[in-house]
């Protein structure tokens, strides 16, 4: 393991200001993309063991087999987050280690791993932040029809249960999933994320199947969690924006927002589909006999803090007419698409805003925005960032560095943005930046590296880059400095 330089200071520290009291630091990662070890201690493959082996689904064939090898290697990872001065480390759990079938007994050896990794947590001072669930449902369970099943959501809740039994006198926040959108408009949608199913109505049961499993694992981990112990789940909202004033592409951003956004926020906060939603879909799926009775009083169950995942905004348009859809939609390339009853509405890029490797525009007061809209939508409701950061082309220079200053630029501008919300009433309470490390990102497999910490994939060597050192200063100062990226 690379040692962490010297917390690195300007000459002349500028003038800062400081973060809320409590405010956690925090960085994150997920189960697929950094453990490895797929077919070890009685692990059976996820939805992404099986499509990430399939020709022509993933960037040069790449797969999780082995990724950034965090199963043998945790307790470096754990020393080098506690180098690097982390608070708090988000982690998922892969659901297939623990339970290879998705029903029935867990596995012992499964469940001992994320015990130690939690007690090096610990011990290291570092607060561990679990999710449920981030893409990987054991493929058992997709074979007898995945999401679009409700039966899918007893399955969820059993493991729901069986987690919170391992582990709950020793995690304190507990996430149920992260981005269910993509668990069900990626996979079951435009099919560029497992399973990879190409079909509109499975998307859009998917999507209450995933509200409704939220729901009754909340229920589950509020019976068998000590009290104090928080909820959550992590959406990745949508910060949509129609490209002109027109009417036509204010309605292309109604849409968007309805299916991106409220789709999740209407049933889990407020306890409802919103009529908007119901209309625009109502082609596709029988809502009346989707929504059983009960449904959404169970997915409202109340949580704890809202997470919250922010990359890019959403900028779209009503197309001409004679014109199609389609345009820079940021996730993915494929012939079908994500969004079931607005397949006509056009994505843009922002003319003017850098971009990132992902070829994503920059723009931190979409976070502000977004931050903005959440807390007047749903006063009161605490947030998190829970994801947040960027893919750039790093390299290790012949002195075995790496410098990344635009991934620092990126940070600085959306911690910016989170201070701003913060001192215009939103109430922002920690931060966890996107990726610990390098990682196997999806259907780009290794070729984009979200990681503030390098990952050399042939020896497993870590190199914090310059962009670790900057965000450990951060976190050792409370503050984001005024005056320069430092």
């Amino acid at each position: 393991m690379t040692a962490v330089r010297p917390d690195i200071a300007p000459k002349q520290a500028p003038e800062a200001t400081q973060f809320p009291t409590g405010f956690v630091w925090g960085a994150a990662t997920a189960a697929y993309q950094v453990e490895g070890a797929a077919a070890e201690d009685g692990r059976t493959p996820s939805i992404w063991d099986t499509f990430s082996h399939t020709p022509g689904k993933v960037h040069n064939g790449d797969t999780g087999d082995i990724a950034a090898d965090h199963y043998h290697r945790f307790r470096d990872d754990v020393a080098l987050m506690k180098q690097l001065g982390l608070k708090a480390y988000r982690f998922s759990i892969s659901w297939s280690r623990v339970q290879p079938t998705g029903r029935g007994p867990a596995v012992e050896r499964g469940l001992d791993f994320y015990r130690k990794l939690v007690d090096e947590l610990l011990e290291a001072g570092i607060a561990p932040v679990a999710t449920l669930y981030h893409w990987d449902l054991p493929q058992e369970l997709e074979d007898a029809g995945g999401w679009p099943q409700r039966v899918t959501t007893d399955r969820f809740a059993d493991y729901a249960a069986i987690m919170a039994g391992a582990l709950g006198d020793r995690v304190a926040t507990w996430t149920t999933f992260n981005e269910p959108w993509c668990s069900a408009f990626l996979g079951y949608g435009s099919g560029v994320h497992a399973p990879g199913r190409t079909e509109p109505a499975s998307a859009l049961r998917a999507a209450h199947h995933l509200n409704l499993a939220h729901g009754r694992a909340i229920e589950v981990l509020r019976d068998q969690l000590p009290a104090g112990v928080q909820t959550s789940v992590t959406l990745n909202l949508h910060q949509v924006r129609p490209l002109t004033a027109s009417a036509a592409d204010a309605d292309a951003a109604r849409r968007i927002d309805a299916v991106g956004n409220r789709i999740f926020t209407g049933p889990m906060l407020r306890g409802e589909y919103p009529e908007d939603l119901l209309a625009d879909t109502a082609h596709l799926v029988d809502w009346s006999k989707l929504v059983q009775d009960g449904d959404l009083a169970a997915i409202s169950r109340p949580v704890d803090v809202l997470g919250v995942n922010y990359y890019t905004p959403t900028l779209v348009s009503m197309p001409e007419k004679g014109e199609s859809g389609s345009g820079n939609d940021v996730h993915g390339a494929s012939d079908h698409s994500p969004w079931p009853g607005s397949e006509h509405v056009a994505f843009h890029l922002a003319e003017g805003k850098a971009r990132t490797a992902m070829n994503w525009s920059i723009d931190p007061n979409g976070l502000y925005s977004l931050l903005m809209d959440v807390t007047r939508d749903h006063p009161g409701l605490p947030l998190m960032v829970t994801e947040n950061g960027a893919a750039f082309d790093d390299y290790v220079s012949p002195e075995g560095r790496v410098e990344d200053p635009e991934r620092i630029a990126y940070l600085h501008g959306h911690l910016d943005a989170i201070q701003r919300a913060v001192a215009d009433g939103a109430d922002v309470r920690g931060y966890f930046l996107w990726s610990l490390m390098d990682n196997f990102e999806w259907a780009y497999g290794y070729s984009k590296r979200f990681g503030t910490v390098y990952v050399d994939y042939a020896s497993q060597r870590r190199i914090p880059k310059s962009s670790a050192h900057w965000y450990s200063d951060v976190i050792r100062r409370h503050a984001l400095p005024q005056g320069g990226l430092s």
